[in-house]
């Protein structure tokens, strides 16, 4: 599978700018271990959507060797799932792979530090301004103090737009952490 070298930024890819080499925006840097491809979106397909959330260890090992050279974080949040789409899933995709990706590179993963505060429209069918609307103010931090001025790799499965990763790294951000992005794949 194509790994990808440089980070891009969530913010750009959101506005419909050129993503890769920005560095206008270092709270949106998002850093991706692969580009999304065929044989990677039948993984990630199976991952997210057919019950194999024990691929979640396979993902954050390959994650691990591809971000061994980012600095390292101080904590890993997961970008949390709506308790009635995790229902509906049977498992949380970030969640595993953020605990995956903890365990991979021996760093504390803080659950429960941010939140959904509401059930959102699934971004998959959605444009990038759509995207943009459905995700404000769909997050907040809860427990701060533990974020004020820690790295934090905010982990999610699949970058499209920006705009889930972007919201989640500006409420973090409100929050005094110093987020950073990282997700399996982009599909650029």
């Amino acid at each position: 599978m194509p790994r990808l070298d440089r980070p891009v930024c969530a913010r750009c890819l959101l506005d419909g700018h050129a993503p890769d080499g920005c560095l206008r925006h270092p709270g949106d840097r998002v850093h991706a271990a692969w580009l999304y491809e065929e044989r990677l979106t039948q993984v990630m397909h199976a991952f997210k959507f057919e019950g194999r959330p024990a691929l979640a260890t396979i993902l954050a090992e390959g994650m691990a060797v591809a971000l061994r050279d980012r600095p390292r974080p101080d904590v890993i949040v997961a970008v949390p799932l709506h308790p009635v789409r995790r229902r509906e899933r049977g498992h949380d995709q970030a969640a595993g792979l953020a605990r995956a990706l903890a365990h991979a590179i021996d760093v504390p993963m803080l659950e429960d530090v941010l939140e959904r505060t509401r059930a959102t429209e699934a971004q998959s069918g959605l444009g990038p301004r759509a995207r943009r609307h459905n995700l404000r103010d769909a997050f907040r931090v809860t427990g701060a103090s533990g974020l004020r001025g820690r790295r934090v790799w905010v982990v999610d499965d699949v970058l499209t737009t920006g705009a889930t990763l972007h919201e989640a790294m500006a409420t973090l951000s409100r929050a005094g952490a110093r987020p950073q992005g990282v997700v399996a794949a982009w599909a650029g």
